[in-house]
């Protein structure tokens, strides 16, 4: 009975392990929004063109922070 209930620790450690990666996806976005809004109050007519880099800079760390989620979902429940 001791290794299943040990198995179950190990999972949700695994899965709170996992959930840090929301985290740090939360980090990364605050980076891309930050560094945009330097460059766009530094030079103003330059930040109408780089609007998409900043949606394409936020898709990319939000979808690090979504795997990460699924893992830790996936850890939880699969088994």
């Amino acid at each position: 009975m001791e290794i299943v209930a040990a198995a179950a620790l190990g999972k949700f450690i695994g899965a709170g392990l996992a959930a840090i990666g929301s985290g740090a996806a939360a980090i990364g976005v605050g980076n891309v929004a930050g560094n945009f809004l330097a460059g766009a109050l530094r030079n103003p007519s330059a930040a109408g063109s780089q609007t998409a880099t900043l949606f394409i800079g936020l898709a990319f760390a939000e979808a690090l922070g979504i795997f990460a989620f699924l893992v830790a979902l996936l850890l939880m429940f699969a088994v």
